[in-house]
């Protein structure tokens, strides 16, 4: 619609056509948001400004692709967003800008996405234009301050209940959507999509269920966690009082 074109490529690696088609753009900087892979030395080099990537964290602090989620798992105070230069490593290229973004005690993956997304495009606007102006130098990262961030898969999001309750509560918050938070009852897998930390201590092993007050609370490593929202295998999201009352035996069980 906006006569923008558009080019799909199998490897950027493997395509003989990338570098030709990407050469003839005559671009003064390529911009990469969200890739996920290493882009070759050889298309890197090809325009004057190189290749400018917007990334969520503050760098050199959670390079790799799940940046978002380890700032809230870690009980960040904030993170933010790093506008750098792409080299042949992943997000070790030099700094041109950035912004921080303070995170609250209820921070989620969602809603740090949305701050993520209002801060990026503006940020990336005004570097762009500084860069090219020849307003900016670029500041190479220190490396002894680097940490490394993995490919969350859904192994990650299964809940180690003898972990501290504060822990737990922000992996919820972190992995929402993907991996999830999840634990297993009678062989059945229940997401556990809100809780809270409560005041009560833990007089159970960790991972055992009580039903107090009509309300769902596991024993953690520390403490006592109450689950708020939770999804049954095949079933809806639901409530901790609808699950409680269609699922009362769970009193007293162990989640794995």
């Amino acid at each position: 619609m906006r006569g923008i074109p558009v080019f799909e490529f199998a490897s950027l690696k493997k395509d003989p056509s990338a570098v030709e088609t990407l050469k003839a753009l005559g671009a003064d900087a390529f911009v990469v948001v969200a890739y996920g892979k290493l882009i070759p030395a050889d298309i890197l080099n090809i325009p004057r400004l190189g290749c400018v990537n917007v990334h969520p964290s503050l760098l050199p602090k959670y390079r790799g692709p799940s940046p978002m989620q380890w700032a809230i798992a870690n009980g960040d105070p904030d993170t933010g967003v790093t506008i750098m230069q792409l080299d042949e490593g992943m997000d070790t290229g030099p700094i041109l800008a950035f912004e921080t973004i303070g995170l609250d005690d209820t921070e989620t993956l969602t809603s740090l996405t949305k701050k993520v997304m209002a801060t990026g495009p503006a940020l990336l606007t005004s570097t762009l234009k500084r860069f090219a102006a020849g307003e900016i130098t670029p500041i190479k990262q220190d490396e002894s301050k680097a940490t490394i961030t993995n490919l969350l898969d859904r192994e990650d999001g299964r809940i180690d209940w003898k972990k501290g309750v504060a822990g737990i509560e922000r992996m919820v918050r972190a992995y929402e959507g993907w991996p999830g938070t999840w634990t297993e009852w009678n062989g059945k897998r229940l997401k556990v999509l809100s809780v809270q930390p409560t005041d009560l201590k833990a007089d159970f092993p960790p991972g055992t269920v009580q039903v107090k007050d009509g309300r769902l609370m596991v024993e953690g490593g520390d403490g006592t966690l109450e689950i708020l929202t939770i999804q049954p295998e095949g079933k809806a999201a639901m409530p901790a009082s609808a699950f409680l009352a269609g699922y009362s035996e769970i009193n007293g069980a162990t989640l794995a």
